[in-house]
Protein backbone atom coordinates (compact mmCIF):
# COMPACT_ATOMS: atom_id res chain seq x y z
CA UNK A 1 0.00 0.00 0.00
CA UNK A 2 1.21 3.42 -1.08
CA UNK A 3 2.27 5.73 1.70
CA UNK A 4 2.87 9.74 1.32
CA UNK A 5 6.17 10.29 2.86
CA UNK A 6 7.21 13.38 1.71
CA UNK A 7 5.14 16.78 0.18
CA UNK A 8 4.83 20.17 -0.79
CA UNK A 9 2.75 23.39 -0.85
CA UNK A 10 2.85 25.95 -3.21
CA UNK A 11 1.09 29.21 -1.63
CA UNK A 12 1.01 30.02 1.88
CA UNK A 13 -1.81 32.30 2.21
CA UNK A 14 -5.57 31.91 3.55
CA UNK A 15 -6.12 28.47 2.27
CA UNK A 16 -2.35 26.98 2.42
CA UNK A 17 -2.67 27.94 6.02
CA UNK A 18 -4.93 25.51 7.45
CA UNK A 19 -3.49 22.29 6.09
CA UNK A 20 0.36 23.38 6.33
CA UNK A 21 0.54 24.06 10.47
CA UNK A 22 -0.70 20.54 10.07
CA UNK A 23 1.42 18.76 8.00
CA UNK A 24 5.06 20.26 9.39
CA UNK A 25 3.59 18.81 12.76
CA UNK A 26 3.23 15.61 11.30
CA UNK A 27 5.71 15.30 8.97
CA UNK A 28 8.43 17.70 10.44
CA UNK A 29 10.64 19.63 8.16
CA UNK A 30 12.77 17.37 6.92
CA UNK A 31 9.14 15.99 5.25
CA UNK A 32 7.55 18.92 4.40
CA UNK A 33 8.38 22.18 2.82
CA UNK A 34 7.03 25.65 1.69
CA UNK A 35 8.13 26.49 -1.78
CA UNK A 36 8.93 30.17 -1.79
CA UNK A 37 11.27 32.18 -3.75
CA UNK A 38 12.96 35.46 -3.31
CA UNK A 39 11.97 37.80 -0.86
CA UNK A 40 9.09 36.12 -0.15
CA UNK A 41 10.82 33.41 1.26
CA UNK A 42 13.33 36.16 3.01
CA UNK A 43 10.11 37.10 4.92
CA UNK A 44 8.77 33.70 5.62
CA UNK A 45 11.85 32.71 7.03
CA UNK A 46 12.64 35.52 9.01
CA UNK A 47 9.38 36.21 10.36
CA UNK A 48 7.58 33.21 9.83
CA UNK A 49 3.48 32.99 8.91
CA UNK A 50 1.18 34.06 11.54
CA UNK A 51 -1.76 31.58 11.85
CA UNK A 52 -4.11 31.67 14.45
CA UNK A 53 -1.99 34.21 16.61
CA UNK A 54 0.78 31.52 16.23
CA UNK A 55 4.13 32.22 14.21
CA UNK A 56 5.28 29.38 12.11
CA UNK A 57 8.17 28.84 10.81
CA UNK A 58 8.39 26.20 7.99
CA UNK A 59 10.95 24.37 6.10
CA UNK A 60 10.76 26.97 3.43
CA UNK A 61 12.68 25.90 -0.20
CA UNK A 62 13.01 27.97 -3.21
CA UNK A 63 11.93 26.47 -6.89
CA UNK A 64 15.43 26.49 -8.17
CA UNK A 65 16.91 24.70 -4.78
CA UNK A 66 14.91 21.57 -5.62
CA UNK A 67 16.73 18.48 -5.31
CA UNK A 68 14.47 15.71 -4.47
CA UNK A 69 10.80 15.14 -6.12
CA UNK A 70 7.87 14.69 -3.45
CA UNK A 71 5.27 12.51 -3.12
CA UNK A 72 2.70 14.74 -3.03
CA UNK A 73 2.28 18.68 -4.37
CA UNK A 74 -0.54 20.65 -3.10
CA UNK A 75 -1.44 24.07 -4.83
CA UNK A 76 -3.35 26.84 -2.67
CA UNK A 77 -2.26 29.67 -4.66
CA UNK A 78 -4.30 32.53 -6.11
CA UNK A 79 -6.16 31.63 -9.71
CA UNK A 80 -4.10 34.29 -11.53
CA UNK A 81 -0.71 32.45 -9.98
CA UNK A 82 -1.34 28.96 -10.82
CA UNK A 83 0.36 29.06 -14.28
CA UNK A 84 3.80 30.94 -12.76
CA UNK A 85 3.33 28.66 -9.36
CA UNK A 86 2.89 25.24 -11.64
CA UNK A 87 6.40 26.58 -12.84
CA UNK A 88 7.96 26.85 -9.83
CA UNK A 89 6.80 23.71 -8.97
CA UNK A 90 7.85 21.79 -11.39
CA UNK A 91 11.26 20.43 -9.99
CA UNK A 92 9.55 18.94 -7.30
CA UNK A 93 7.50 16.89 -9.44
CA UNK A 94 8.28 13.43 -10.38
CA UNK A 95 6.60 9.94 -11.93
CA UNK A 96 5.14 9.36 -9.05
CA UNK A 97 4.05 12.75 -7.60
CA UNK A 98 0.68 13.04 -6.85
CA UNK A 99 -0.77 16.27 -7.17
CA UNK A 100 -3.78 18.49 -5.29
CA UNK A 101 -5.17 22.15 -6.15
CA UNK A 102 -7.13 23.71 -3.37
CA UNK A 103 -8.30 26.48 -5.40
CA UNK A 104 -11.40 27.66 -5.97
CA UNK A 105 -13.48 27.38 -9.47
CA UNK A 106 -13.31 24.28 -11.50
CA UNK A 107 -10.78 24.81 -14.05
CA UNK A 108 -7.56 24.73 -11.59
CA UNK A 109 -6.95 21.07 -12.36
CA UNK A 110 -7.34 21.72 -15.97
CA UNK A 111 -4.34 23.95 -16.29
CA UNK A 112 -2.99 21.70 -13.94
CA UNK A 113 -2.88 18.76 -16.46
CA UNK A 114 -1.11 21.02 -19.40
CA UNK A 115 1.94 21.64 -16.71
CA UNK A 116 2.20 17.36 -15.52
CA UNK A 117 -0.08 15.27 -17.91
CA UNK A 118 1.68 12.26 -16.69
CA UNK A 119 0.88 12.43 -13.12
CA UNK A 120 -2.48 11.53 -11.09
CA UNK A 121 -4.29 15.14 -10.22
CA UNK A 122 -6.67 15.00 -7.79
CA UNK A 123 -9.61 16.83 -7.69
CA UNK A 124 -10.39 19.22 -4.45
CA UNK A 125 -12.19 22.23 -2.84
CA UNK A 126 -12.04 22.92 0.68
CA UNK A 127 -14.47 24.68 3.23
CA UNK A 128 -13.34 26.96 5.62
CA UNK A 129 -14.03 30.68 6.71
CA UNK A 130 -11.19 32.26 7.08
CA UNK A 131 -9.73 35.65 7.73
CA UNK A 132 -6.49 37.41 5.75
CA UNK A 133 -5.43 40.57 7.19
CA UNK A 134 -3.04 42.44 8.32
CA UNK A 135 -0.13 39.88 7.32
CA UNK A 136 -2.53 37.38 9.96
CA UNK A 137 -4.31 34.61 8.95
CA UNK A 138 -7.44 33.02 11.27
CA UNK A 139 -9.89 29.90 10.96
CA UNK A 140 -12.10 29.38 13.62
CA UNK A 141 -11.56 26.25 16.15
CA UNK A 142 -12.56 23.10 14.78
CA UNK A 143 -13.46 24.47 11.24
CA UNK A 144 -12.06 22.87 7.86
CA UNK A 145 -12.12 20.20 5.38
CA UNK A 146 -11.05 19.09 2.24
CA UNK A 147 -13.19 17.37 0.07
CA UNK A 148 -11.21 15.04 -2.61
CA UNK A 149 -10.78 12.36 -4.72
CA UNK A 150 -10.81 10.79 -8.44
CA UNK A 151 -13.93 12.24 -10.15
CA UNK A 152 -15.59 8.97 -9.16
CA UNK A 153 -14.83 7.18 -6.08
CA UNK A 154 -17.52 3.93 -5.70
CA UNK A 155 -14.06 2.59 -5.58
CA UNK A 156 -10.91 4.22 -3.50
CA UNK A 157 -8.24 4.17 -5.51
CA UNK A 158 -4.34 4.05 -4.27
CA UNK A 159 -3.37 7.76 -4.77
CA UNK A 160 -6.78 8.95 -3.00
CA UNK A 161 -6.12 6.04 0.16
CA UNK A 162 -2.63 7.22 0.72
CA UNK A 163 -3.58 11.03 0.96
CA UNK A 164 -6.48 10.18 2.82
CA UNK A 165 -4.14 8.61 5.48
CA UNK A 166 -1.78 11.39 5.51
CA UNK A 167 -4.81 13.49 6.15
CA UNK A 168 -6.35 11.11 9.05
CA UNK A 169 -2.62 11.33 10.59
CA UNK A 170 -1.91 14.70 10.24
CA UNK A 171 -5.23 16.17 11.79
CA UNK A 172 -6.49 17.44 8.57
CA UNK A 173 -10.43 17.77 7.81
CA UNK A 174 -11.84 15.68 5.11
CA UNK A 175 -14.46 13.86 2.63
CA UNK A 176 -13.75 11.66 -0.37
CA UNK A 177 -17.62 11.96 -2.34
CA UNK A 178 -18.67 9.32 -4.30
CA UNK A 179 -19.47 12.15 -6.97
CA UNK A 180 -16.21 14.77 -6.84
CA UNK A 181 -17.33 16.56 -9.74
CA UNK A 182 -20.78 17.27 -8.25
CA UNK A 183 -19.43 18.22 -5.06
CA UNK A 184 -16.66 20.72 -6.79
CA UNK A 185 -19.45 22.52 -9.16
CA UNK A 186 -21.80 23.11 -5.88
CA UNK A 187 -19.01 24.49 -3.90
CA UNK A 188 -18.24 26.62 -7.29
CA UNK A 189 -22.40 27.65 -7.08
CA UNK A 190 -22.10 28.84 -3.93
CA UNK A 191 -18.62 31.09 -4.41
CA UNK A 192 -19.71 32.58 -7.59
CA UNK A 193 -22.76 33.28 -5.95
CA UNK A 194 -22.14 34.62 -2.22
CA UNK A 195 -18.59 35.66 -2.63
CA UNK A 196 -19.36 37.96 -5.41
CA UNK A 197 -22.19 39.48 -4.27
CA UNK A 198 -20.51 39.72 -0.67
CA UNK A 199 -17.51 41.63 -2.68
CA UNK A 200 -19.71 44.12 -4.55
CA UNK A 201 -22.19 45.28 -1.93
CA UNK A 202 -19.09 45.03 0.96
CA UNK A 203 -21.28 43.29 3.17
CA UNK A 204 -20.95 39.69 5.46
CA UNK A 205 -22.28 36.92 5.04
CA UNK A 206 -25.71 38.82 7.73
CA UNK A 207 -26.72 39.94 4.00
CA UNK A 208 -28.42 36.86 2.88
CA UNK A 209 -30.01 36.00 6.05
CA UNK A 210 -31.88 39.72 6.14
CA UNK A 211 -32.25 40.52 2.42
CA UNK A 212 -35.07 39.20 0.03
CA UNK A 213 -33.63 41.14 -2.44
CA UNK A 214 -30.21 40.23 -2.18
CA UNK A 215 -31.49 36.35 -2.06
CA UNK A 216 -32.85 36.76 -5.21
CA UNK A 217 -29.73 37.87 -6.67
CA UNK A 218 -27.67 35.46 -5.03
CA UNK A 219 -30.42 32.43 -6.41
CA UNK A 220 -30.36 33.83 -9.96
CA UNK A 221 -26.67 34.33 -10.18
CA UNK A 222 -26.21 30.62 -9.12
CA UNK A 223 -29.13 29.22 -11.68
CA UNK A 224 -26.56 30.45 -14.37
CA UNK A 225 -23.98 27.65 -12.97
CA UNK A 226 -26.40 25.20 -12.43
CA UNK A 227 -27.63 25.42 -16.65
CA UNK A 228 -23.59 25.00 -17.29
CA UNK A 229 -22.95 22.57 -15.00
CA UNK A 230 -26.13 20.65 -16.13
CA UNK A 231 -25.02 21.38 -20.12
CA UNK A 232 -21.65 19.94 -18.96
CA UNK A 233 -22.98 16.54 -17.26
CA UNK A 234 -22.75 17.31 -13.70
CA UNK A 235 -25.70 16.50 -11.40
CA UNK A 236 -26.36 20.19 -10.04
CA UNK A 237 -30.06 20.91 -9.44
CA UNK A 238 -32.66 23.33 -8.38
CA UNK A 239 -32.98 21.15 -5.15
CA UNK A 240 -28.91 22.16 -4.40
CA UNK A 241 -30.07 25.66 -4.50
CA UNK A 242 -32.73 25.16 -2.11
CA UNK A 243 -30.84 23.08 0.62
CA UNK A 244 -28.45 25.90 0.24
CA UNK A 245 -31.17 28.74 1.67
CA UNK A 246 -30.89 26.34 5.11
CA UNK A 247 -26.46 26.97 4.94
CA UNK A 248 -26.48 30.24 4.47
CA UNK A 249 -28.98 31.02 7.18
CA UNK A 250 -26.20 29.33 9.82
CA UNK A 251 -23.32 31.32 8.36
CA UNK A 252 -21.22 33.45 11.23
CA UNK A 253 -23.50 36.95 10.75
CA UNK A 254 -20.68 38.98 10.61
CA UNK A 255 -17.98 36.79 8.50
CA UNK A 256 -16.55 37.86 5.41
CA UNK A 257 -16.13 35.61 1.96
CA UNK A 258 -12.70 35.82 0.72
CA UNK A 259 -13.55 38.17 -2.24
CA UNK A 260 -14.91 40.39 -0.04
CA UNK A 261 -11.39 40.73 2.13
CA UNK A 262 -10.12 40.71 -1.05
CA UNK A 263 -11.74 43.90 -2.36
CA UNK A 264 -11.46 45.46 1.42
CA UNK A 265 -7.39 44.75 1.27
CA UNK A 266 -6.88 46.27 -2.26
CA UNK A 267 -5.73 42.62 -3.39
CA UNK A 268 -7.05 41.06 -6.95
CA UNK A 269 -9.49 38.68 -6.71
CA UNK A 270 -10.34 35.67 -7.97
CA UNK A 271 -13.57 36.97 -10.17
CA UNK A 272 -11.43 35.59 -13.42
CA UNK A 273 -12.09 32.51 -11.65
CA UNK A 274 -15.83 32.81 -10.65
CA UNK A 275 -17.87 35.36 -12.89
CA UNK A 276 -14.93 35.24 -15.82
CA UNK A 277 -15.63 31.68 -15.94
CA UNK A 278 -18.69 31.51 -15.95
CA UNK A 279 -19.07 33.56 -18.57
CA UNK A 280 -16.62 31.98 -20.84
CA UNK A 281 -18.30 28.44 -20.53
CA UNK A 282 -21.84 30.20 -21.05
CA UNK A 283 -20.53 31.34 -24.40
CA UNK A 284 -19.31 28.00 -25.27
CA UNK A 285 -22.49 26.64 -24.54
CA UNK A 286 -24.77 29.12 -25.92
CA UNK A 287 -25.93 29.72 -22.27
CA UNK A 288 -26.86 33.36 -21.08
CA UNK A 289 -24.90 34.72 -18.11
CA UNK A 290 -26.73 38.16 -17.29
CA UNK A 291 -25.53 38.09 -13.68
CA UNK A 292 -22.10 37.32 -13.91
CA UNK A 293 -21.39 39.71 -16.52
CA UNK A 294 -23.09 41.95 -14.35
CA UNK A 295 -20.81 40.99 -10.78
CA UNK A 296 -17.91 40.88 -13.06
CA UNK A 297 -18.08 44.11 -14.84
CA UNK A 298 -18.61 45.38 -11.07
CA UNK A 299 -15.77 43.42 -9.65
CA UNK A 300 -13.16 44.73 -12.06
CA UNK A 301 -14.51 48.14 -11.44
CA UNK A 302 -13.83 47.77 -7.73
CA UNK A 303 -10.32 46.37 -8.46
CA UNK A 304 -9.81 49.50 -10.81
CA UNK A 305 -11.02 51.33 -7.84
CA UNK A 306 -8.04 50.07 -5.61
CA UNK A 307 -5.44 50.51 -8.08
CA UNK A 308 -5.99 54.09 -8.69
CA UNK A 309 -6.06 54.94 -4.56
CA UNK A 310 -2.93 53.22 -4.21
CA UNK A 311 -1.20 54.86 -7.13
CA UNK A 312 -2.61 57.87 -6.65
CA UNK A 313 -2.14 57.87 -2.31
CA UNK A 314 0.44 60.42 -1.77
CA UNK A 315 -1.37 62.80 -3.80
CA UNK A 316 -4.77 61.89 -1.44
CA UNK A 317 -2.32 63.42 1.47
CA UNK A 318 -1.26 66.31 -0.17
CA UNK A 319 -5.36 67.15 -0.73
CA UNK A 320 -5.99 67.47 3.03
Amino acid sequence: MREIKTAALIGLGAIGGYAAPKLDTFMGKERFTIIAGGKRKERLEQEGCCINEKVWKFCITAPQEAVHTVDLLIFSVKYQGLRQAAKDASGFVGENTVIMSLLNGVESEDILREYFPGNHILYSVIRIPSIHENGKISYPAGWGEISFGDAQNDEISEDVAAVRDLFEKSGIGYQIPQDMLRDMWHKFMTNVSENQISAVLKVPYGIFQVSEEINYLRENTAREVIQIAQAKGIDLREEDLIKQREKVASYPFYGKTSTMQDIENGRKTEVDMFAGAVIRMGKELDIPTPYNQMLYDCIKALETWNHHQSEHSEEREHDF
